[in-house]
């Protein structure tokens, strides 16, 4: 496979296969490096030296398929140093080995589908996009929130829920930093229940009910730190994406009232398993990082370019907590040229790591995709390297 989209007439059983190669070649690679765990560690604590640490293993599964083994030789030839481990699928949820039909996490990545996952939320996939939306609620109406938490709400400690991060914490553990995933925590998995539109409304004319379905939301998570814990990860990764371009989507004020308490519940949880919190939340956050630093989170994710000011976040904050991402793919990865590509990640080096004990894990924004030219994939890995 080469620069082209053939890949998008493969069957699914050869996207498949093509997958599992390059997972494996992957993993190999991972197990043959030497071990860097106890250098990220470092890092995050802001106590580290020479080159900041890397995580570039966040790619679209379009991207794997479209450049093949050429990928893979630079995961090869550059192993990350951070890894994420995904149980399965965010957008689908867990699915028990005894389950009649399952949803095929390939197929409905690669092609229009609609699903439903284990909360109740039907979601919908268009071919050529990246992830999945909300396109139908379980929870129509507050008055049936009783009913919705007696029949969709997930067991967290479900047999098997967290066997695949196992044997990939078994792989990896003791050589390379893991992150253990919970997507969508909390804001993202309220709205996923109830829908943006009513989510917001409720905050206003159904307290009562916003209150109760975060707690159960919050009380789901919680379990699932404990169970990261147990297992060893190194941290827990957790994401809720709450900011827009410009701003948070709601208030600080009502941020601080609703949200704050269950992330000092969730933070104070992972640390006291000696976990570190990496808190991923895309968009302008700039109103909340004070407040998510103060409360506990070790390094904050995907400090996304052109919504927030890289300077003003490295000179205001830059010190007390470590940086994950900032490498932009909508402009740069995609539309500049392999020398910007090289330039950028050493400029954010010098501005967020070397000044700060190497507290920069090098990383893109958002997940690599099949549009990015492969020499400014050739040049990330190379300038990461360094």
């Amino acid at each position: 496979m080469g620069s082209n989209d053939d890949y998008l007439l493969l069957s699914l059983p050869e996207m498949q296969a093509a997958l599992t190669r390059f997972e494996e070649r992957v993993n190999a690679a991972l197990l043959a490096a030497p071990p860097s765990k106890d250098w990220v560690q470092k890092a995050v604590r802001r106590e580290g030296s020479g080159r900041c640490p890397v995580w570039l293993k966040r790619l679209s599964l379009d991207i794997i398929l479209r450049h093949g083994d050429r990928l893979a030789d630079l995961f090869c030839r550059y192993p990350d140093d951070a890894i994420r481990i995904v149980p399965y699928d965010l957008w689908i949820g867990y699915q028990p080995p005894d389950l009649d039909t399952k949803v095929d996490p390939i197929e409905v990545a690669m092609q229009d589908a609609e699903w439903e996952d284990e909360w109740g939320t039907r979601w919908a996939h268009a071919v050529g996009g990246v992830g999945a939306t909300p396109v139908d609620y379980p929870l129509k109406e507050w008055s049936e929130l009783d009913e919705y938490l007696d029949r969709w709400l997930p067991d967290p400690r479900a047999p098997g829920r967290l066997d695949a991060a196992a044997a990939a914490l078994e792989q990896h553990g003791a050589t390379r930093y893991c992150m253990g995933t919970i997507h969508l925590a909390l804001f993202e998995r309220l709205h996923a229940v109830r829908g943006m539109m009513d989510t917001f409304s409720g905050f206003y004319t159904h307290e009562r009910e916003v209150r109760r379905l975060l707690d159960a939301i919050a009380g789901y998570v919680l379990e699932l730190i404990r169970a990261w814990g147990e297992l060893g990860a190194d941290s827990v990764f957790l994401t809720d994406d709450w900011g827009s371009q410009t701003g948070l989507m709601i208030s600080p004020e009502m941020w601080r009232e609703f949200f704050k308490p269950h992330y000092i519940a969730f933070f104070d949880e992972a640390h006291r398993y000696g976990m570190d919190v990496v808190f991923h939340s895309c968009g302008n956050v700039l109103g909340i990082v004070a407040d998510l630093i103060d409360i506990g989170v070790d390094v904050l994710d995907p400090v996304q370019p052109g919504a927030m000011d890289m300077k003003q976040l490295a000179q205001q904050f830059g010190g007390r907590v470590s940086f994950c991402g900032a490498i932009d793919l909508q402009q740069l990865l995609c539309r500049g040229t392999p020398q910007q590509v090289r330039d950028e990640v050493r400029r954010l080096i010098d501005l967020f790591g070397s000044p700060y004990g190497g507290g920069y894990i090098i990383s893109p924004a958002n997940v690599l995709t099949p549009e990015i030219p492969f020499e400014n994939l050739e040049a990330l890995f190379e300038a990461a390297s360094q």
